[in-house]
């Protein structure tokens, strides 16, 4: 906490001196001195994406570039001088860019808005420019730098892989006869340009979100004039709209329509299609805004509107993209058992992790304890009643609803140390088949409430007979 309340405190300081530097950019310039701990956070994340984007991307291109190999050796058996045209350079041309990745740093010259605007990330690069007399800051404005420049080359690669996409495309199609000779390989290929497109925007998607000290410090920054002349003169939307010197003066203005004269002209349009025009215009704006609404979101599913949309001509399985952990998911749920002869009442407290293998399947493990509750309210006994280790699969059946299987070890006898546990002969076996239904949660904390209804097929072998159906309640985070 120590590094947030500092950068808070000396922020706060620039504030009440802004007053004072308004005239004098360069002193207030001067003053600022965030803390340490922010700019290695700002570093360390811009370092870290930096490699993984290296990494996925060189792979990306040596996989490719052996992709054509196998396309061109498999076309030259039946039509060779075909393969020396179409194959011509690829070689060559992927080495190029996998050359260029690996030596590009951003810092030879300045780098243009290219593809998707990211809003946090050019304000993160004009913060940094403005305390670049701060070496911490100049430090982390190099690695956002290079960064940015793998970014683009990121996006050439794409660029060239969708140029020699459609020329194999056309030549497959122009020659039906090799669909079965060189059909898988370019299937293939058609599954790494997706997959790979998504990879660079989960990378932009993680770039440009902030954590809570950049947010305030970028909240408190704002407040200066001094700072939003120079991101007004210096942020990458300046320079896309290349804004003119004088662009404040009212006389620049003249000539040009205003407010009050658009909206009159609107009412005149309108007025012109009788007492029905004003009834007809506002339905056809709300039906014009549903439909840009439901673009808007395929835009988003597809691209993020970003402009690099691939179409995928396959189920694509999103979760392929992520890290390892990112794909885990955390639970906790519980049970309760009734008393009988032989137990008293006892509750499940579990715990789970589960790896999501596609977007419709999981797959995990967890452990439970269990927790004696005595038999009946008038004999309450607390108690450690036994134990539980956990395997489990979920696979999506029809929207929030799941087909649910497991095998569990459950050891059912009090225990009061950690030895008596290791006996595995006091343990029995569980094989689980049921359902699940899933609820999204609005929480901070907890994503998805999860209830369960399951079958014990494997109690009616236990003595004593264990509980055949088993209700638990679960929730993720």
């Amino acid at each position: 906490m120590k590094g947030p309340q500092t950068a808070i405190l000396l922020l706060c300081c620039i504030l009440t001196l802004s007053c004072f530097a308004q005239d004098q950019p360069d002193k207030a310039t001067a003053i600022i001195d965030l803390s340490s701990k922010f700019f290695n956070r700002v570093q360390h994340k811009t370092a870290q994406l930096d490699e993984q984007l290296t990494r996925q991307t060189e792979k990306y291109l040596q996989k490719m570039a052996r992709r054509e190999e196998r396309l061109r050796g498999k076309l030259s058996k039946v039509d060779s001088n075909a393969a020396k045209m179409l194959f011509a350079g690829s070689a060559t041309r992927y080495a190029a860019l996998s050359q260029k990745l690996a030596s590009d740093t951003g810092r030879s010259g300045s780098l243009a808005l290219n593809g998707e605007y990211l809003a946090y990330t050019d304000s993160l690069q004009g913060m940094l420019k403005f305390m670049s007399n701060n070496p911490k800051a100049l430090a982390s404005l190099k690695q956002l730098q290079s960064l940015q420049a793998k970014m683009q080359d990121a996006e050439q690669v794409k660029e060239y892989i969708r140029e020699r996409k459609q020329q194999i495309s056309q030549y497959v199609q122009q020659h039906t006869n090799l669909n079965n000779l060189l059909g898988k390989d370019y299937q293939a290929m058609n599954r790494d340009i997706y997959y790979y497109s998504q990879q660079v925007r989960e990378y932009k998607e993680m770039l440009n979100d902030p954590d809570k000290l950049t947010k305030e410090a970028l909240t408190l920054l704002n407040k200066l004039p001094a700072f939003q002349t120079f991101m007004i003169k210096n942020s990458q939307l300046a320079g896309l709209f290349s804004l003119p010197a004088n662009y404040e003066n009212p006389a620049t203005l003249a000539g040009l329509q205003t407010r009050d004269q658009v909206a009159a002209l609107i009412n005149q349009q309108v007025a012109a299609g009788g007492a029905g025009g004003q009834a007809a215009l506002q339905a056809n704006l709300q039906s014009a805004q549903s439909q840009l609404d439901g673009y808007k979101d395929k835009l988003s599913k597809l691209g993020a509107g970003s402009g690099d949309i691939d179409m995928p001509d396959f189920k694509p399985n999103n979760q392929k993209t992520k890290s390892f952990w990112r794909r885990l998911e955390y639970g906790t749920n519980f049970q309760t058992t009734r008393n009988n002869y032989y137990f008293p009442t006892v509750s499940d407290f579990g715990l789970s992790v589960g790896y999501k293998l596609t977007d419709r399947s999981t797959i995990g493990i967890g452990a439970s304890y269990k927790l004696g509750w005595g038999n009946g309210i008038q004999h309450i006994a607390f108690s450690s009643q036994g134990a539980g280790l956990r395997s489990f699969v979920e696979i999506k059946i029809k929207g929030s609803f799941s087909f649910s299987g497991g095998y569990e070890l459950n050891r059912t006898l009090p225990f009061s140390t950690y030895q008596q546990l290791r006996d595995w002969d006091t343990w029995t076996k569980s094989g689980l088949v049921g359902l699940t239904k899933t609820v999204s949660m609005k929480s901070r904390v907890f994503k998805k409430t999860k209830v369960q209804l399951l079958w014990d097929f494997l109690s009616y072998q236990q003595v004593p007979k264990t509980q055949a159906v088993i209700f638990r309640i679960g929730y993720n985070f």
